[in-house]
């Protein structure tokens, strides 16, 4: 039985429409991201949506989401995603295609389209934009013409990361 609440119609179901999204968060070179669900604008306690635009051969550096479970949907573009110790795995996704990443995993994503906007919509199991870079892999595809790497992206590891590392809400 769901929980009962006294104002349904201000505290239940919310509709963000494509065109309402929240342009407020970090934004990176290459890269337009925007929030539809977080705390700040419906209360989110467990999850973080919104989309991303990635611009044409953008590379990150090798990076973890710490704890964070992270789910990519491909609009439009082909997405090419690098994981493991020393990268050593790849795979490519289209559009309707799912992107799932486990916590900790190291990986590095790609616009593998070096003409093409790349667009997706990415869900984090919590609000924080927890990323941690990881230095000492040496990237299989090198960051060569759009860095894919903002304030948020720091270094070190997960575990020691302060409160301030960690920036919540709307920030990824």
């Amino acid at each position: 039985m769901s929980k009962h609440h006294s104002d349904w119609k201000h505290h239940g179901v919310q509709v963000i429409k494509g065109d309402q999204l929240d342009p407020g968060t970090a934004q990176t070179p290459g890269m337009f991201r925007q929030a539809a669900i977080n705390h700040a604008r419906v209360g989110a306690q467990k999850i973080w949506a919104g989309t991303v635009s990635i611009a044409p051969d953008a590379k990150t550096g090798v990076h973890h989401h710490g704890e964070l479970e992270s789910v990519i949907f491909i609009v439009r573009g082909k997405a090419r995603m690098r994981w493991g110790e020393k990268l050593d795995y790849v795979a490519e996704a289209g559009p309707g295609d799912f992107i799932f990443v486990p916590p900790f995993v190291p990986h590095q994503e790609i616009n593998a389209d070096p003409d093409n906007v790349l667009e997706c919509v990415l869900v984090r199991s919590d609000n924080e934009a927890v990323v941690v870079n990881i230095p000492d892999v040496e990237p299989v595809e090198h960051p060569e013409t759009v860095h894919w790497i903002d304030p948020i992206h720091r270094q070190g590891s997960f575990e020691s990361a302060t409160s301030e590392d960690r920036k919540v809400e709307n920030d990824y």
